[in-house]
């Protein structure tokens, strides 16, 4: 039965009582939870580390601890709630014994533990000992001071906010952007001898309420206190909405409870996917990228209520929990695919969250970066439609129809400027009217004041990207009946033609006027992060940005020698300059092989494209070059930024040995698995399996297959093939055989030709 995790928060109390460890039978010894290291990727490359987050799945409470990566010696308080994914905590706990009291304590720590459920640290110079654990949308810290003859405080911060120190609770809020506000309630279960607030150092028991910046309310307790337990809820909608929350989930202050009923959580959710063979390692990355996955987006449904940063107000969610921080740009390409074979309920939930979002706004335009806050409208592209066009491809029933009007305005009426949300300008009516964004040629001025002054056109990477979402657009249109509109958005999916150079087969920018970008360096021109023409990756990244036709892109190149030359070379390329130079202008750019960057999303499906070109056998081995040379159980094993769980999921899907290229197609191309035999339980409760004979680091190359009893050999199958349960069986050898799956007849699905 599938664990409907947003839902979950509002029968949580009633099931407290179930505390035995779930035991995962398919994992001897150890269940899924066990093998998750939150400390994976805490120290980056080069950007923003991963984070080791304490949270139940896409649950409305996440913290983290409050220090820039894992070398940081010192901790800036306890957490409360963690906002925006990437973001510092909201509200700050300070536990303190002495007279220096301050709204933010640091403090050098050791021996700290942390699992997705539960948190442990020693404050070593301060001798407290502190243990944590969450539920949905309220938490409960057990802390324990160590030094009997001083007096025993516990600061309760908001950095930007209101805070009250009441009569046995603390209450308050923090502002954050757009008008939102996170509210929060505390409970302690012993009273303090004195509330009040913090006033120049000290604490001032004649006030109880405080406004501005830092605002802190100080609890003092009985000198000798050994241990008070700090119960917390939080909410969106309201001080009073957060004691609900508290009320609902945490009866009492029984920490190995809450502990043993997160853990349970995590396992049902996590235990959709089992696995067995494959090196200890490998299952720690698989489960540490699957807890990653369930990070985002977060359900922000209260008691059936939810607030909307969207409009500003309070709406009734009618019994559909309300979804949001879902960065879609990332999110499209393979978390969202995940959760709709596993956890379709969710997926609905979140597709129904973003038209609510679209009525909201006012102008029923999809969300693009959906978040606490609204719809910052990062990055580029409008990649929300391809979530909405893989679900109606693979059979997810919701509004279609008001889903496709939706994508249509946010694709047609919004700009198509990076990072705005303004309407269309004379650059859109330019694409509409060519086919292309126009790029500016050296020392030629902005003209469009939709253009970000640090982001720019990125003119490459916006007509792909909209080419893709026009062809989404064109799929939807299928399933609804809309001929015209099919056969319009199916030329303009065609539209990377206009900037394809067939001289040097790279996608090129041209400016308004037709003219090539001339002298042009496809490692280095385009400025930072290559924007000027690109978006963060250069133009070898670029070069294969065109998911949804990848035969027609074969063609365009002259065929499969020379595709498969040109895709060879992408992972040969040097970098041309040294790394200090190469990094410093693109620093997204990471995870290298080549040009390839492992580090950023718009590389992901570039190893599986081989499967198109008759050399599936290839794709095997570089997927394996990048698993293990990328993403490894350690501390920088993640190779970039994880923006929201769509390189994670990359990393799920092609350890279990599949990968959804192409979102809108229901479709799969076949990798190389990591493991000997995985079951991934669907979301009807059918089991999907994947058996690799022999598979181990060096038998990584498939021999012949069978898919549900029938030899196979293709390097994809359909959604329809496993949606009711099956079987793939590979056999797996330690050298190619060059001609399994290369039959010009056995390639992955591209668009429909002109």
């Amino acid at each position: 039965m599938k664990f409907m995790h947003c839902l979950a928060s509002v029968i949580l109390a009633s099931i407290l009582g179930a505390c035995g460890e779930v035991q995962n039978q398919k994992i001897i010894g150890r269940a899924p939870v066990d093998y998750v290291n939150p400390y994976m990727g805490n120290i980056s490359h080069l950007l923003v580390p991963t984070f080791p987050t304490i949270h139940l799945p896409n649950s409305m409470l996440r913290v983290y601890p409050e220090r820039a990566d894992y070398t940081t010696d010192q901790l800036n308080g306890l957490p409360l709630i963690v906002t925006s994914h990437r973001g510092s905590s909201a509200f700050n706990l300070s536990p303190y014994q002495g007279d220096s009291l301050r709204p933010v304590i640091a403090y050098s720590y050791d021996d700290e533990k942390l699992k997705p459920y539960y948190y442990e640290v020693f404050l070593d110079d301060a001798e407290i000992n502190v243990k944590y654990a969450p539920s949905h949308q309220s938490a409960l810290y057990q802390i324990e001071y160590g030094q009997p003859n001083k007096p025993a405080y516990m600061m309760i911060n908001s950095q930007n906010g209101v805070i009250k120190a009441g009569d046995g609770f603390v209450s308050g809020y923090q502002q954050l952007q757009n008008n939102t506000c996170v509210y929060l309630y505390v409970e302690s279960d012993i009273a303090p001898l004195q509330t009040g607030i913090l006033v120049n150092g000290k604490l001032d028991t004649s006030k109880k309420n405080a406004e501005g910046r830092n605002a802190c309310a100080v609890l003092h307790f009985a000198d000798g206190t050994k241990k008070v337990n700090l119960r917390y809820g939080i909410s969106f909608i309201s001080e009073e909405q957060a004691k609900k929350n508290l009320q609902r989930e945490l009866p009492d202050y029984d920490l190995q409870a809450l502990v043993k009923k997160g853990r349970q959580v995590w396992n049902e959710a996590l235990g959709d996917i089992q696995v067995e063979g494959g090196a200890e390692s490998d299952k720690q990355i698989l489960y540490t990228s699957l807890y990653r996955v369930f990070e985002r987006p977060v359900c922000i449904s209260e008691d059936g209520h939810y607030y909307s940063a969207f409009d500003g107000k309070i709406h009734e969610d009618n019994g559909e929990p309300f979804y949001t921080d879902d960065w879609i740009w990332d999110t499209y390409r393979a978390a969202h695919p995940l959760r709709l074979l596993i956890d379709e309920e969710t997926e609905k939930n979140v597709i129904n969250s973003y038209l609510l979002m679209a009525e909201q706004m006012g102008n029923m335009w999809m969300p693009t970066f959906p978040e606490i806050t609204g719809d910052s409208r990062r990055m580029n592209s409008n990649h929300a439609v391809a979530t909405i066009a893989d679900a109606a491809a693979k059979g997810l029933q919701f509004d279609l129809k008001k889903a496709y009007e939706a994508c249509r305005k946010g694709i047609e009426e919004k700009t198509l400027a990076p990072w705005s949300g303004a309407a269309a300008g004379w650059i859109d009516d330019f694409y509409k009217k060519n086919g292309y964004i126009p790029a500016l040629q050296a020392g030629e001025k902005e003209t469009d004041p939709n253009v970000h002054h640090f982001e720019k056109r990125q003119p490459i990477a916006v007509t792909l990207g909209t080419s893709y979402d026009q062809w989404c657009l064109s799929r939807i249109a299928d399933i609804l009946g809309k001929k015209e509109d099919m056969l319009h958005y199916l030329r303009c999916s065609y539209n990377y033609r206009n900037v394809y150079n067939a001289e040097t087969a790279f996608f090129h920018p041209k400016d308004k006027n037709g003219k090539w970008i001339e002298p042009f360096d496809y490692r280095y021109s385009g400025g930072q992060g290559a924007r000027e023409y690109y978006g963060e990756n250069n133009g070898w990244v670029y070069r294969w940005d065109v998911p949804h036709n990848v035969a027609d892109l074969i063609n365009l190149m002259g065929g499969n020698e020379l595709f498969i030359a040109n895709l060879d070379q992408t992972f040969r390329e040097p970098l041309g300059r040294g790394k200090y130079s190469f990094y410093a202008q693109l620093p997204d750019h990471t995870g290298n092989v080549g040009q390839f960057s492992m580090a950023n999303e718009p590389s992901l499906h570039i190893p599986y494209l081989y499967n198109y070109a008759g050399q599936p056998w290839k794709a095997q081995k570089r997927i394996r070059q990048m698993l293990k040379t990328w993403f490894r159980n350690d501390l920088m094993g993640v190779p970039g930024d994880e923006d929201g769980g769509g390189m994670s999921a990359f990393v799920v899907f092609s350890s279990l040995g599949f990968y959804p290229v192409t979102p809108g197609f229901p479709a799969y191309n076949i990798g190389s698995p990591l493991f000997t035999e995985a079951k991934v339980t669907l979301n009807n409760g059918k089991v999907f399996e994947i058996e690799a004979q022999n598979a181990s680091d060096e038998n990584k190359y498939i021999q012949s297959a069978t898919l549900n009893g029938k030899e196979w050999n293709k390097p994809w199958f359909s959604h329809d093939d496993i949606k009711d349960g099956g079987k793939l069986i590979l056999i797996m050898g330690n050298r190619p055989n060059k001609s399994w799956g290369s039959a010009n007849d056995a390639v992955p699905p591209s668009a429909e030709k002109l």
